[in-house]
């Protein structure tokens, strides 16, 4: 059982693998054990997530999710099966927690009278410098 948020508990029989053989260091055992792992979780088939919770991870792990409503995490971090299985299923619970939670709705404010004034007194002075140089290369 893995526990996304408070509420929302997982099975890991929801889950499928399947391993692969990895690229990078490792030397012989690279080319004869099968340690990159896929998970694959079927969301359109997941009776414990809510219609809205399916959504919002839709939309926030669109890249992640085939058309088939399945969503797949790969690890070939470790150079051991178990231990990429293991990332891979933390990696799965770190995404959901994240696409899961509710983002603030952001306020809107005004500017301050003083940095538009400040902004614009700037400009001016900026404006007046560029302007005294121009000045000056044409009376030479």
């Amino acid at each position: 059982m893995i526990e996304i948020k408070q509420g929302l508990v997982l099975d890991e029989g929801q889950f499928s693998f399947k391993y692969t053989r990895s690229g990078g260091p490792g030397g012989q055992n690279v080319n004869k054990v099968n340690t990159r792992v896929t998970l694959f979780f079927d969301m359109a088939g997941c009776e414990e997530l809510s219609e809205s919770q399916k959504k919002r991870i839709y939309k926030t792990l669109a890249t992640r999710i085939d058309k088939n409503g399945v969503l797949r995490v790969v690890c070939q971090k470790h150079r051991s099966q178990k231990a990429n299985r293991d990332v891979a299923i933390e990696r799965f619970a770190e995404l959901l927690r994240e696409s899961l939670k509710q983002k603030p709705v952001r306020k809107k404010t005004r500017i301050p009278r003083r940095a538009v004034e400040k902004r614009l007194t700037e400009k001016k002075q900026r404006g007046e410098i560029k302007r005294l140089r121009s000045q000056r290369a044409f009376e030479d």
